[in-house]
């Protein structure tokens, strides 16, 4: 029995919402009015933008200037934690992530199941990092603990809504093959799943250790440790210089995991 996949051969326009021609009129009359106003209650003031472009343009010098000695010690320290919080963060988060992403998938699991995993991901999900770092550090005080708790919370959320996402996806033949086999369900996980899901998996997390590593910096700066705390120190002291310096760093750890994500890619497929 052969499965064919049969393509459209000439392009649909998709309909249109509204039909009516006077209503699209009236609809992007209001989203143009609605614009204006919006634009009006900014309320800007000229001067200040003026004094921003001056400030901007030594933050920019300072940028094409990076100081790596002045504040090392203090950049290493930062940098150290961050560093340690990423790696330990993706991996707990990853960890958890995959029984939740797993528990996710319709196609896999009983309903109450799903039901629990999806209120997870959906918790985990609603809440922006630095509000959660605030909670933690008001919780447990300032330093990387709670950076930790943060971004391990943050990334169960990330992955395991996707790895749920890729596992329904799955093509239901290679599934329906093994089970007809007389597979049972972690066998089925194993041989029908895994293999469709692991490069996915891997990019995901590595995507997400980019992510953390650049939430990092900035729950930094509510006193969840990392190099977060050194950047807004030397912003404060206007020494952007060092700031520059601390950007670079953040730019080239960031590639470094970006081409590492893509080998692991490749060799896993």
């Amino acid at each position: 029995m052969s499965f064919e996949t049969t393509y459209p051969t000439h392009w649909r326009r998709p309909p249109r919402m509204l039909r009516d021609r006077r209503w699209r009129l009236v609809v992007q009359g209001a989203v143009l009015v609605y614009l204006v106003l919006a634009m009006g209650s900014l309320d800007i003031e000229w001067s200040r933008v003026v004094e921003g472009l001056a400030r901007g343009q030594r933050f920019v010098e300072g940028f094409l200037q990076p100081d790596f000695i002045s504040r090392w010690s203090d950049i290493r320290q930062g940098l150290i934690e961050s560093l340690t919080m990423t790696l330990t963060a993706t991996v707990v988060g990853g960890l958890i992530s995959v029984p939740i992403g797993i528990g996710g998938a319709r196609n896999l699991v009983p309903a109450p199941v799903y039901g629990i995993c999806r209120t997870i991901i959906a918790v985990s999900r609603s809440l922006q990092e630095i509000i959660i770092a605030i909670f933690l550090v008001a919780m447990f005080g300032f330093g990387p603990l709670a950076g930790f708790m943060t971004l391990s919370f943050a990334s169960i959320g990330f992955i395991a809504k996707l790895l749920a996402e890729d596992i329904e996806e799955c093509d239901v033949h290679q599934i329906e093959a093994v089970r007809a086999t007389g597979a049972s369900w972690w066998q089925v996980l194993h041989y029908a799943i895994q293999p469709q899901v692991m490069p996915r998996l891997i990019g995901l997390s590595m995507y997400r250790l980019d992510i953390n590593f650049r939430e990092s910096a900035v729950i930094g700066i509510v006193g969840a440790g990392g190099i977060g705390a050194t950047l807004n120190t030397a912003i404060d002291r206007y020494e952007y210089d060092s700031a520059g310096a601390i950007l670079l760093i953040v730019i080239v750890i960031v590639m470094l995991s970006e081409y590492g994500s893509s080998y692991l890619r490749r060799f896993l497929q």
